[in-house]
């Protein structure tokens, strides 16, 4: 039998952008019972690309490759934070979001890029189109998260990005611990 391991593919954020993030949490649940949301740990905090789900170890190799070749083919950009909302939306939430703003059309093509590597190496391409967000909390209670302030301001710190990772998540009790498994810098002389 192989091993699996459970991965997603995404870019890490910057202290300070957790900081914004962490104290718009707070400022959300201000008007909500504690436990009606749970929400991301500042080590959780990062801008998925694409969850894999469970992977055979024997396919790492592929995904660095692929990974590397997307690097080297895609330049750093900016983005910065603008604005909250929620999946499907904010009168029943089910994901409590931040948004971006910024070179959205450098991560969209990036992103397009790498959805297509990786359905070349087997997984079923995404239903769903890529709608790049931050999450900040998951709705476990619905009735209670009605009262979400959304009123907040979410400071719109910018950001830059230079890398991509691959990352396994180990589900635990405690919450998802999560591991780099391999890291590509992007190449700052692509298309030039």
């Amino acid at each position: 039998m192989r091993e699996k391991i459970r991965l997603f593919i995404a870019i890490e954020l910057p202290e300070g952008v957790k900081d914004a993030l962490a104290e718009t949490a707070v400022s959300l649940t201000k008007n909500v019972p504690a436990g009606a949301i749970r929400w991301v740990g500042r080590e959780q905090m990062h801008l998925t690309l694409r969850f894999l789900g469970d992977t055979a170890v024997a396919q790492l190799p592929a995904l660095h490759d692929e990974l590397t070749q997307l690097a080297a083919r895609h330049q750093p950009f900016q983005l910065r934070l603008r604005g909250v909302g929620a999946f499907p939306n904010a009168k029943r939430p089910r994901v409590v979001w931040a948004g971006l703003a910024g070179e959205l059309a450098r991560l969209q093509t990036m992103q397009a890029a790498l959805e297509d590597r990786v359905v070349a190496l087997g997984w079923a391409r995404e239903k769903r189109p890529f709608n790049p967000h931050l999450t900040l909390g998951r709705v476990k209670d619905v009735g209670p998260a009605r009262g979400l302030n959304w009123g907040v301001d979410l400071a719109e710190v910018g950001f830059g990005v230079t890398a991509v990772q691959l990352v396994q998540s180990e589900l635990r009790p405690s919450g998802p611990l999560y591991t780099v498994r391999h890291q590509v810098v992007l190449n700052q002389y692509a298309g030039a």
